[in-house]
């Protein structure tokens, strides 16, 4: 059996089957990816569940911006968290922080306990954490399944280092699930520098919108740097390569 497990992000049901295909273990399936990823819709959730044979995890995360929820924002999550759960989905995605910067470890302990029996998983919201050991903890005692890190970084391959020391602190206690920046030629070589056994990633690549008229000057997001005629897809042909390289001796 194969110790190491390959997440795959996916903002569309295309790239949730591309990553079925790849032989990926699970996906992460999240909206609005140029947000860092929100909750997708009800029906995205349901046909990810019906048509897909691997884990389904999805993100519970009301709005882009930061991780300090008010109380509406804590009682979405709680609805969406239940909507998973009655569709059938394998497990959650979230992080909540206080305006200081630390974990609110009693709302997500809170979750955590809404979430049952799913798996749970606490994202990035770590990375703007002040102080990543003690972050470590107080998620550990709010109960997750596992962390998402790019180890306080942009890019998961410059929180190598901090990600190495993540996983030795949280031994047995806690999975470590390094995201951000791995690719084909950095899996094999960060896995041996971490240690770490599941690792989350796109294996994404930009297809060319069908428009054939493009409208210039004109952006639906109020952003230039968010393309209008393009969007990314996950490669069932790179995840493949990547499963068999992160599980190569």
């Amino acid at each position: 059996m194969n110790k190491n497990l390959i997440e795959i992000c996916v903002n569309s049901i295309q790239s949730a089957i591309a990553a079925q295909q790849g032989g990926a273990a699970r996906i992460e399936l999240c909206d609005n990816l140029y947000e860092g990823g929100t909750t997708p819709s009800y029906a995205m959730i349901k046909m990810a569940v019906d048509r897909l044979d691997l884990g389904v995890h999805v993100m519970i995360r009301p709005r882009g911006s930061d991780f300090c929820y008010d109380d509406l924002e804590f009682e979405l999550m709680q609805e969406d968290i239940q909507v998973c759960k009655d569709l059938g989905a394998n497990g959650v995605v979230f992080g909540l922080l206080h305006n200081n910067g630390q974990v609110d470890v009693e709302r997500t302990r809170q979750l955590v306990a809404l979430s049952r029996p799913l798996s749970v998983t606490f994202h990035r919201a770590f990375d703007v954490t002040p102080n990543p050991n003690a972050a470590l903890e107080d998620v550990i005692r709010a109960g997750a399944d596992r962390l998402l890190t790019a180890g306080q970084q942009n890019k998961a391959p410059l929180g190598v280092k901090l990600i190495g020391e993540l996983v030795e602190q949280a031994g047995s206690r806690i999975i470590i699930m390094p995201g951000s920046g791995l690719k084909k030629d950095n899996i094999k070589q960060f896995r041996d520098q971490t240690g770490a056994c599941e690792f989350h990633l796109s294996a994404s690549a930009p297809v060319d919108s069908s428009m054939t008229y493009r409208k210039q000057g004109v952006y639906m997001g109020g952003l230039p740097q968010i393309p209008e005629y393009a969007m990314n897809r996950t490669s069932a042909e790179t995840v493949r390569d990547i499963v068999s390289l992160v599980n190569e001796a």
